[in-house]
């Protein structure tokens, strides 16, 4: 039998699954991205073209008039800075606690311990908006409802980010490297802080992304801790100027892609860690 006839004989052509996979992601995927590119491409537009009839999804004259009105008459960079410098410390603080925490799960026996990771793990079912009153009485009552700091707590120890840790240290770090650390004379924090963390790496981006984003885009929580127009972050400020008489839709169009930029550099920086720890432990060798 010729090469050519086995070669025909072995090809069958892309399977039905596939090309139904195929359609489905495609299909997918022009739900996620069309409201962003009508998004991106309204904010160059005129407010009386952004509902024009019959609707052109890119502008015949593109103009920075929105971003030029935005970043002149709007406290813009003010609210760029509140959102970014909290969403950068919660999540540094985050990344720390859950990595800790993870690692104390994973790694150390003590009395309790399935019972509290049980019900840290309970309050995933639980909305945040069940929580938000309870919190704001909570921070009132201790004096601790500054915003600098009552906008950082609710993201210092999410019960998403102790249990992807834990399961990644569970999975990813054999206790015999820990053994060893002691046997060397490293204390408990020290073998954490230089044998765990480093090999945490994967896990961090993803969680670091996770959270930031989170924070960074949170809009009930500032809403009820923040009374000061000069302490609003970006989700509130760009609320804010969609809540007017006359709707500010170019303006909230033209901040919404400027606020999208950190978060598409975030993740852009740490792509592969964000990969990496959302796979881990998916394949067994």
């Amino acid at each position: 039998m010729s090469s050519l006839a086995v070669g025909r004989r072995e090809y069958r052509g892309p399977r039905p699954g596939r090309i139904l996979l195929y359609l489905s992601l495609i299909v997918l995927v022009l739900v996620f991205v069309l409201p962003l590119v009508w998004a991106a491409a309204s904010s160059f537009k005129l407010r009386g073209d952004i509902f024009a009839y019959p609707p052109k999804l890119f502008p015949e004259h593109p103009t920075l008039h929105n971003y030029q009105t935005l970043l002149a008459e709007q406290p813009f960079w003010g609210w760029f800075a509140m959102s970014t410098v909290v969403a950068l410390i919660s999540t540094a603080v985050s990344v720390f606690v859950c990595s800790l925490a993870g690692f104390g799960f994973a790694k150390y026996r003590f009395k309790g311990k399935n019972f509290l990771f049980n019900v840290m793990f309970s309050s995933l079912a639980i909305p945040f908006a069940v929580i938000v009153v309870p919190l704001f009485i909570m921070l009132v009552r201790t004096g601790l409802n500054s915003p600098y700091f009552a906008l950082i707590v609710p993201w210092v120890a999410p019960a998403f980010g102790i249990f992807m840790m834990r399961q990644f240290t569970e999975q990813s770090i054999p206790d015999e490297l820990l053994e060893s650390g002691r046997v060397d004379g490293c204390g408990e924090f020290m073998i954490f802080w230089t044998i765990v963390l480093p090999l945490l790496r994967p896990a961090l981006g993803a969680l670091a992304v996770w959270s930031f984003i989170n924070s960074y885009n949170a809009f009930l929580w500032p809403l009820i801790i923040v009374g000061e127009p000069s302490q609003y972050t970006l989700p509130l400020g760009l609320g804010a100027l969609f809540a007017t008489e006359n709707r500010q839709y170019d303006l909230v169009l033209a901040g919404s892609v400027l606020a999208a930029i950190p978060s598409l550099l975030l993740f852009i920086g740490l792509r592969k860690q964000l990969i990496d720890g959302l796979t881990a432990g998916a394949v067994k060798s």
